[in-house]
């Protein structure tokens, strides 16, 4: 009985390693689908954990970790790895067992680690990841003899590899069988931090250890030094970073063009189906307006961007898991760090051009607070993908889809040469707002060194990309599910209450509540050409800006309810001047309306002070370029 109550409760292990040491690789390819992502309780770091089944049997939770070099804890996130393993993490059972994975093509940082490991007292099991490519490289592990010098069972894995994990699958039910229940008090109170003297102690330790079972060739030839020779020269690098970019921002709109059309074309023939079934007058005809008007043109226009979004994240993924981002962040200290920005910031900052939320969580591996702070108030500023349906409206409105030349630079699309500028405007305002920060704020702070460790590359993992692009597409599309649908129910009522006086010669939405709230903000905004519609659109906007798009979308589909239904693009081309386009563009390059950006900014700077500063100059900038933009198009002609 004993036996079959401590086979059903699951044994609770967690990975533990360094960064790039292929931990979230060998997460994935044990856990599969079945992990959930959430944060820890009482802070913003991310928290993932899955479950699977040995070969016998036992059933496994399994916790990943966030990567660290030491138990010293400098980040945040090294602090909520650090306490889960000591037991002291809020909300946070201690684990049963330890798996440290250890590079097997860079033994030594994590050998120390590993020895910081084994102070704790903790149950630990070894995993040489990444084995298959020591060997390849003629790295030789006496697996044997590193067990007996760390006194700890090693095993060797290869995450990427469907066999690859079944050493530590075996050992597993091996090591589970005799587990203890962890002792989190004992633990916490045996363990103390190491100073900086443990440490070099601790290394020279590790490096013995090293020395004594690792073996590796005299004069190593890898493909990583060689493509490095290329892709980290101070020009030719440079240059190569600046293309990959540009391939990117011109795929968001070639390749997800198919998709994007069968996307609208159902959402057109679902809104054809509904006005079929459902007639034109009384109750029935109020239900048709919003299910119409509402739901299908509101959250379908913020829809029809999910292949975008997608093709930016790809091409995020596959950056990260081919090792580049290291080394565009590399590539980019010098620049970042002129503008008064810490050369680790790279990363946080190109993370927000998918999300503001995870870049600004991510500089939690940034050690210096000042340097923290400062990334974390431009983040915002780097051109998220939910700018993308904002961009891709007004450039598919007023920008013609052709190319900007003939014969060899036929191929570059007006449309995305457009957006990359706007992309670029993004990062150049966040590395002079740096900049201004840096000189008005923390003059006399000096900058800390930038140490980077740089991971070999490889080939990235079409399971893990794809299990990648399925969580953010799940992400955006409960985002589309919850915030935008029930926004998008407000627009609604908004647009269609009350209804017109049988005497009205006036289009019925401007005598709604929709209209009131327009024409009584829109004095504030018309320097900035923004009518009503718009005015009216960027208050819900605040809770995500694809909320402005689904906005847009409802005000005018309830508008031209009486009329032949027009795409939203064609609506906006016919009503707004190209200044105007213009200086909306330039509004969002700027505008901080997302209220989960401002509160993360909160809860990462644990001073609403910094969330206030973060929005007002943020406001003060999207306004000043919203103006100069709008008058100087009107200069030209463009009004």
């Amino acid at each position: 009985m004993n036996q079959v109550t401590q086979i059903q409760q699951p044994l609770r292990v967690a990975l533990v390693g360094n960064p790039n040491s292929g931990k979230t690789a060998l997460f994935n390819a044990l856990t599969g689908s079945r992990q959930r992502v959430a944060n820890y309780a009482g802070v913003t770091v991310e928290r993932k954990e899955g479950s699977f089944a040995t070969p016998e049997g036992r059933r496994i939770s399994l916790l990943d970790l966030p990567g660290t070099y030491s138990l010293r804890a400098r980040s945040p996130d090294e602090v909520v790895t650090r306490d889960t393993i000591l037991g002291t993490q809020l909300g946070e059972r201690m684990p049963d067992l330890l798996i440290c994975v250890l590079d097997a093509t860079n033994p030594r940082l994590s050998l120390r680690l590993v020895l910081e490991l084994k102070r704790t007292g903790r149950p630990i099991l070894l995993a040489l990841n990444m084995f298959d490519i020591a060997r390849h490289r003629g790295i030789d592990i006496d697996v044997e003899g590193l067990s007996a010098a760390l006194g700890l069972p090693v095993v060797t894995s290869v995450a990427v590899r469907r066999a690859g994990t079944e050493a530590l699958l075996a050992k597993l039910d091996t090591l589970a069988a005799a587990a203890a229940p962890a002792a989190a008090e004992a633990t916490h109170q045996a363990w103390t931090p190491p100073d900086a003297a443990e440490l070099r102690e601790l290394q020279r330790e590790a490096d013995r250890i090293m020395a004594a079972t690792v073996r590796t060739p005299r004069r190593p030839d890898t493909l990583t030094n060689r493509l490095d020779a290329v892709l980290l020269h101070p020009v030719a690098g440079l240059l190569i970073l600046l293309a990959v970019l540009f391939l990117m921002f011109q795929a968001v709109f070639s390749w997800a063009e198919p998709a994007m059309d069968l996307i609208e074309a159902a959402f057109d023939a679902l809104g054809s189906a509904t006005d079929a079934l459902l007639p034109d007058a009384g109750a029935l005809g109020l239900l048709r307006s919003f299910l119409h008007d509402g739901l299908i043109s509101g959250v379908g226009s913020v829809l029809v961007f999910l292949p975008q979004i997608l093709i930016l994240f790809l091409f995020i993924l596959l950056l990260e898991d081919f090792g580049y981002m290291a080394r565009a962040a590399f590539l980019m200290d010098r620049i970042m760090g002129g503008a008064g920005l810490h050369g680790r910031a790279f990363i946080p900052l190109l993370s927000s051009f998918a999300c503001a939320i995870p870049g600004i969580m991510a500089t939690r591996v940034i050690d210096s607070r000042r340097d923290r702070l400062a990334t974390i108030l431009v983040a915002p500023l780097m051109t998220c993908s939910a700018r993308i349906p904002v961009y891709t409206l007004i450039i598919g409105a007023f920008i013609p889809n052709q190319a900007v030349g003939e014969g060899a630079l036929g191929w570059i699309g007006l449309q995305g040469l457009v957006m990359f500028g706007l992309y670029a405007a993004g990062i150049a305002s966040a590395l002079a707002m740096s900049f201004v920060f840096r000189r008005l704020l923390w003059r006399r702070t000096p900058t800390e060194p930038f140490m980077l460790e740089l991971p070999d590359y490889k080939l990235p993992r079409l399971r893990n990309v794809g299990l990648g692009l399925w969580q953010r597409a799940v992400a955006f599309l409960r985002r589309a599910g919850t915030i935008i649908l029930a926004m998008m129910i407000v627009v609604w009522f908004l647009a269609s209450m009350p209804p017109a006086p049988e005497d009205a010669t006036d289009p019925a939405i401007d005598y709604s509540f929709a209209a009131m709230i327009g024409r009584t903000v829109e004095p504030i905004f018309a320097p900035i050409g923004f009518n009503w519609q718009i005015s009216m659109a960027l208050i819900p906007g605040m809770a995500a800006r694809e909320v402005a798009v689904a906005s847009l979308g409802t005000v005018y589909a309830v508008a031209d309810a009486e009329e032949e239904p027009t795409q939203l693009s064609e609506a906006l081309s016919s009503r707004w001047s190209l200044a105007t386009a213009l200086a909306f563009l330039a509004w969002y390059v700027f505008a901080p309306q997302c209220v989960a950006t401002l509160g993360v900014i909160r809860r990462e700077t644990n001073s609403r002070a910094w969330m206030c500063f973060s929005f007002g100059y943020m406001v003060v900038l999207a306004y000043v370029a919203a103006f100069v933009t709008y008058q100087g198009a009107r200069l030209l002609g463009l009004g």
